[in-house]
């Protein structure tokens, strides 16, 4: 049995796992590694290869079920990130994490909503996990997707 890092001990404590990395649904790679950095592409909540949600929050999904996809994004990221270095014990730091919210005209919550995602990565990472954040609302996200996260680790080599 391979040993978990402590990352995913802790995703454990709260009753999750790090799923497979998602699938690229257009023509690029999940993650890159540069010097001590790993960028994340964008990541959809995706759980089990499909799309939960659909629509605008706001309007079709609330913000508190947007926080909760965004959360699932957050954790989609942490896979991405594994998928490139294998051991999530190397994250120094989560530096950035950027998230796009598709809005309903009227809707200013995008903070909130991505609370979801900021959250579980201080779960996950602990100090670690306390990071740099943009919460940017769009018009409409790939697959109509209510929310997108993407971010940046410092890892040690």
């Amino acid at each position: 049995m391979v040993a978990l890092s402590r990352v995913e001990e802790r995703l454990a404590a709260l009753g999750l796992t790090v799923p497979e990395v998602a699938a690229p649904v257009a023509a690029y790679v999940p993650a890159v590694v540069t010097g001590n950095y790993v960028f994340t592409s964008g990541q959809l909540p995706f759980v089990d290869g499909k799309l939960t949600r659909t629509g605008k929050v706001g309007a079709e999904v609330s913000q508190e079920d947007a926080a909760l996809l965004a959360r699932q994004c957050a954790l989609n990221a942490i896979a991405a990130v594994k998928s490139v270095i294998a051991d999530l014990d190397q994250v120094v730091r989560v530096v950035k994490v950027v998230g796009f919210v598709a809005s309903a005209p009227d809707f200013t919550g995008q903070p909130g909503v991505m609370n979801g995602a900021s959250k579980l990565l201080g779960e996950a990472f602990g100090d670690a996990g306390v990071h740099a954040r943009s919460a940017v609302g769009v018009a409409v996200l790939p697959l109509d997707s209510p929310v997108e996260v993407e971010m940046i680790v410092e890892i040690s080599k």
